[in-house]
């Protein structure tokens, strides 16, 4: 977390300003929530979100009896300065309930994948694309052009397909390792188109925006 200004907060006349809760990993609010300026400064130096309870009238660390911690990730400010995102990593459901999200309506949502990662490896790229490091890979690759690029999209892809042929004929005591192997091999194709859309300035939006407009197709 850089550069947050506690200082430009701006509190209401209760001393409170709300706190939206959104998990990292795919971007769910999870709960929103009141901070004065006694739970901003626990949130702040202790790594976990921590609110002002109004009903109790004290600070309240969330999940200091459930263990139900939300462990910061990043702090952001409105245009405003009257209310706060807090960036989550959840160490289980967020709610009382037992939903992970207190706006899950009494269902369960789905397990998230973690995709907003890839915004971070996407960025990643993108800065080897334009600074071209001596000895990165990313950039090596890019120098090669469309050509070199689409090569190693070709040789992933066909390794993909060879790993999970290997891991559709895994027996019980093997299967961990092939599906780690495919993972891998996954996590190579998906590295590699990326950084084919950077070659060709195609934005991982665009890609995005394609599979929306499929949707329910």
């Amino acid at each position: 977390m850089t550069g947050f200004d506690a200082a430009a907060v701006r509190f209401g006349p209760d001393g409170l300003v709300p706190g939206v809760a959104q998990d990292g990993a795919d971007g769910r609010v999870l709960m929103v929530g009141y901070l004065d300026a006694e739970a901003l400064r626990a949130t702040i130096e202790s790594g976990e979100v921590h609110f002002h309870s109004r009903s109790r009238g004290r600070l309240w660390k969330k999940g200091e009896t459930s263990g139900n911690v939300l462990r910061l990730r990043d702090l952001a400010l409105d245009c405003d300065g009257d209310a706060l995102l807090l960036t989550v990593q959840p160490a289980g459901p967020a709610c009382h309930t037992g939903a992970r999200s207190c706006f899950d309506a009494g269902g369960a949502a789905a397990e998230p994948q973690g995709f907003a990662w890839l915004e971070e490896l996407w960025s990643t790229i993108e800065e080897r694309a334009a600074s071209r490091p001596p000895g990165s890979y990313t950039a090596r690759l890019l120098d090669g052009g469309t050509d070199a690029v689409a090569r190693k999209v070709a040789e992933e892809a066909v390794e993909v397909v060879l790993a999970a042929k290997a891991d559709q004929a895994a027996t019980a005591d093997v299967r961990t390792t092939t599906r780690h192997a495919l993972a891998g091999e996954v996590a190579d194709l998906l590295y590699h188109l990326l950084v084919l859309g950077a070659e060709r300035r195609l934005a991982p939006a665009a890609v995005i925006a394609a599979l929306r407009e499929r949707h329910h197709r």
